[in-house]
C-alpha cells in the first residue's frame, strides 16, 4: 500500500515502542470508573455495550439548540468536501499558504519551477502551531510564529507521488533540499486594516528557520558524549529542528516550539549500533525521508549520534530575527507534542507537555528559578535549569509527578544511566524505569489560568487489545481518544500530587458500543474523535481541533470544535469550524482581544480512502487556489466575526 507522510506518521505513532509493563492509561481509567460510576450504572452500558450491535443508541440527541451557554454561534454541520465551513457570522480568510513571500525579494511560487533557494524565502509546508505576539501591545498588529512540521512530497512535486514508482524513486538531491527549506518555522508580521489581515512582507521581524538554520545545545545534555558528532565534537551545535509540531508562547515573549516524529528523518540499521536499544525506544531509524542519501549526518551508520540532537524543546525569540534558536535539553528528549505554560503561584515557571506515541507519557517541567516580569533578558535562561517529571495516574483520581533526576530511585548507572544527561537523552527509557502510567498518545496539553485545570489531549490507541474489555475497561480499542482533566492540588503547578478526571471520551455517543461520554445536549454535528490541539482563550474557553476525522472513520472532516468545561453543560461539544479534504487542524491562537481566530491547515489534499495515494496530478482537493495547474497547499486562515466583536 502507499502511504502518504501523514499516514506513516500515523501508522508509526500507532505501532508503539514501550516496552514497560507498567499500568496503561486505559487500565487506570477502567478501575477508576468501576469505582466512582458503579451507582450511575455506566458499567452496565458498558457491559451491555460490548455485545450490542453498533447501531445501538446510547444516548438521545439535543432537541434544543442553546446547549452551550459559553459560546455564543450558530453550529455547523459536520461533513466533507472540498471546502472550508465556518459558523455564520465569521468570515475565514486565507492569510499566508505554502510557497506564498516571506519576504519582499523573494520569487512568486512555482510549484514546477521550486528552487531551495526559493522555499528558503517562501512560506514552508504543513504548518502547525501557530503563536501570536502582539506588537506594543496590539491585537491588530503582531508576529505570528509558525511550526512547518513536515514535507508530503507526493502532493508537492509533479510525479513524485506516481503509485507504479518504488519509494524515493523519483526523489533528488534537490527535492530533498527543498523539503529540508520547508520544515522548520516562519516568524511573519501581520497586520489587520479594514478589517481583514495580511502579511508585512518587508517587515525586519520576519524569518525563516529551515531543517538546515545553525542552533545552540543547552541545559545538562550539552556536550554530552552522546550528542557529539564528527561536525560538531563539542556537542553544542546542531543543524535545524525537525517535525516541529505544537508548542508554546512564554511569558517573556519567546516561542516554544517541539520537535516530535524526528525518527522518521534518519534512515539505515540500528543493528550492530552500540545504542541500539535506545534508539529502537524512539523508533530511530524510520526511513521516511532519503536526506540520509545525501547528508551523512542523517545516515545513523554514518553518524551514530545526530539523531540525539533532535527531539527537544526550542526556545526563539520572535523579536530578534538574528537570534539563535535554542535546544533546552533540561526539558528532555521525546517526541514533543505541546508547551502548555503557567507561570506558579511561586513564580517559577510550568511547562507540561505529551510524548505523541501511543502507550507514552505525559510530562511537566518546573525551573528552578522564577520568571522576571520587569526584565525579559533575566529570563532568557530559565528553562537550562529545573525539575522534569512524568506522571503516573491512579485508579482513585489522584495522581504523582515522579521527578526524572539522576541517582533518584531507579536513574542510576547501575541502571544503565550514567549522569543526568544521559536521563534527559533517553527520558523514555527513564520514564519506563519509574513505572509512569502509559497514555493513549498523549497530544496537545494546556493550563486554564483562571483556575489552573490543565487539559490533556489523548488522540487514539487502537492497539489496546479486545481481551481488555470488562466491566473494569469499557473502551478496549480507543480509536476515538479522550480528555483528561487534571488539577494540582493546592493549585499550585510545582506539586507532586494532582486529581485528575474524564472530561469527555470522544466518538459518536449516540451509539452505545462506542463508549463515548459527551453531554447528551451535544448534537450529531457536535461529537468528534481524535482530538489533537487545543486553546484556552482569554475567557478560559476551551476549543479543541482534531485529526484523523474523516468520511470512513467519523463521518467528518476534522475541524475546530467548542467544549464546554462546567456545568451543567460540562462535556458539551459544538462545531465551530471544518477544513477542507483530507486536512486536519492545527494550532488554532487568537489575538489577546478574542477578536481574531488563527488556525493551521494542514496537508490538505491527501485522499479520503486509505488505499488510494493522493498525488500532485490527483489531490483529493486544490484548497486554497482551486487551479487545475497549482496543487493543494498548507495555509493559515484568519477568523473574524463579521461586523466586528469577539469570537463566537
Amino acid at each position: 500500500m502507499c502511504r502518504s507522510k501523514s499516514q506513516q506518521f500515523e501508522a508509526a505513532e500507532d505501532a508503539g515502542s514501550n516496552p514497560s509493563r507498567a499500568d496503561t492509561i486505559g487500565d487506570v481509567i477502567a478501575t477508576r470508573l468501576s469505582r466512582r460510576d458503579l451507582v450511575g450504572g455506566i458499567l452496565a452500558v458498558s457491559a451491555i455495550s460490548s455485545i450490542m450491535p453498533l447501531a445501538a443508541e446510547a444516548q438521545p440527541l439535543a432537541k434544543t439548540a442553546n446547549t452551550t451557554p459559553n459560546f455564543n454561534f450558530k453550529e455547523i454541520a459536520a461533513g466533507s468536501d472540498q471546502a472550508m465551513h465556518v459558523a455564520e457570522g465569521h468570515d475565514a480568510d486565507v492569510l499566508i499558504r505554502w510557497g506564498d513571500k516571506v519576504f519582499a525579494d523573494a520569487p512568486a511560487f512555482d510549484p514546477r519551477r521550486q528552487t531551495p533557494a526559493a522555499q528558503a524565502r517562501q512560506f514552508g509546508y504543513n504548518n502547525d502551531f501557530l503563536g501570536y505576539v502582539p506588537l506594543q501591545g496590539s491585537s491588530s498588529r503582531g508576529l505570528l510564529v509558525v511550526n512547518h512540521e513536515y514535507t508530503n512530497e507526493e502532493l508537492m512535486f509533479p510525479g513524485v507521488g506516481r503509485q507504479d514508482t518504488t519509494k524515493f524513486a523519483k526523489m533528488t538531491k534537490e527535492l530533498a533540499d527543498i523539503e529540508m527549506m520547508a520544515h522548520g518555522g516562519s516568524v511573519i508580521e501581520v497586520r489587520k486594516r479594514g478589517g481583514k489581515w495580511s502579511i508585512v512582507e518587508g517587515s525586519p521581524y520576519n524569518r525563516r528557520i529551515t531543517a538546515t538554520t545553525e542552533m545552540r545545545i543547552s541545559g545538562p545534555a550539552a556536550g554530552h558524549p552522546l550528542m557529539r558528532t564528527k561536525a560538531d565534537p563539542t556537542g553544542t551545535r546542531v543543524l535545524g529542528m525537525l517535525n516541529n509540531c505544537a508548542g508554546g508562547m512564554t511569558p517573556w515573549g519567546t516561542w516554544l516550539t517541539c520537535e516530535e516524529n524526528f525518527n522518521g528523518y534518519f534512515w539505515g540499521s540500528v543493528v550492530g549500533h552500540p545504542d541500539e536499544q535506545a534508539l529502537k525506544r524512539y523508533g530511530v531509524p524510520s526511513n521516511w525521508y532519503n536526506w540520509g542519501a545525501y547528508y551523512d549526518r542523517f545516515d545513523i551508520a554514518k553518524e551514530p549520534n545526530e539523531a540525539n540532537r533532535f527531539g527537544w524543546m526550542v526556545e526563539i525569540d520572535p523579536m530578534d530575527p538574528k537570534s539563535v534558536p535554542v535546544k533546552r535539553t533540561a526539558m528532555g528528549r521525546f517526541k514533543h507534542e505541546g508547551a502548555g505554560g503557567v507561570v506558579n503561584k511561586d513564580g517559577r515557571y510550568v511547562v507540561y507537555s505529551g510524548d505523541d506515541e501511543r502507550f507514552d507519557y505525559v510530562y511537566k517541567f518546573v525551573t528552578e528559578g522564577r520568571v522576571n516580569a520587569r526584565s525579559r533578558a533575566v529570563n532568557r535562561n530559565l528553562l537550562d535549569k529545573g525539575t522534569l517529571y512524568v506522571a503516573k495516574y491512579n485508579a482513585d483520581g489522584t495522581g504523582e509527578w515522579l521527578p526524572l533526576v539522576h541517582g533518584q530511585g531507579k536513574l542510576t548507572a547501575q541502571n544503565g544511566f550514567r549522569d543526568q544527561g544521559e536521563v534527559l537523552i533517553n527520558v523514555r527509557a527513564a520514564s519506563d524505569a519509574l513505572g509512569a502510567t502509559r497514555m493513549d498518545r498523549p497530544e496537545d496539553i494546556d493550563v486554564n489560568p483562571r483556575n489552573d485545570k490543565v487539559y490533556l489531549i489523548l488522540t487514539n490507541n487502537g492497539n489496546r487489545t479486545p481481551n481488555q474489555i470488562d466491566a473494569a475497561n469499557p473502551r478496549a480499542s480507543n480509536r476515538f481518544g479522550h480528555i483528561i482533566e487534571m488539577m494540582p492540588d493546592g493549585r499550585d503547578h510545582a506539586s507532586t500530587k494532582f486529581r485528575w478526571e474524564i472530561l469527555v471520551k470522544c466518538g459518536d455517543h449516540t451509539i452505545a458500543a462506542v463508549g463515548a461520554s459527551f453531554n447528551p445536549a451535544t448534537t450529531k454535528d457536535g461529537w468528534f474523535g481524535m482530538p489533537d490541539n487545543s486553546m484556552i482563550d482569554g475567557r478560559g474557553r476551551l476549543w479543541i481541533a482534531t485529526d484523523g476525522n474523516s468520511p470512513q472513520a467519523t463521518g467528518r472532516a476534522d475541524g475546530v470544535w467548542a467544549m464546554e468545561t462546567e456545568e451543567p453543560a460540562r462535556g458539551t461539544a459544538k462545531h465551530f469550524f471544518r477544513c477542507p479534504n483530507g486536512a486536519e487542524l492545527c494550532g488554532p491562537c487568537m489575538t489577546p482581544d478574542m477578536t481574531t481566530f488563527f488556525v493551521a491547515i494542514q496537508h490538505p489534499g491527501e485522499s479520503e480512502d486509505p488505499k488510494v495515494l493522493a498525488t500532485f496530478e490527483s489531490p483529493s482537493t486544490r484548497w486554497p487556489d482551486f487551479k487545475p495547474d497549482m496543487p493543494p497547499r498548507p495555509a493559515i486562515v484568519a477568523i473574524t466575526r463579521r461586523g466586528g466583536g469577539r469570537i463566537a
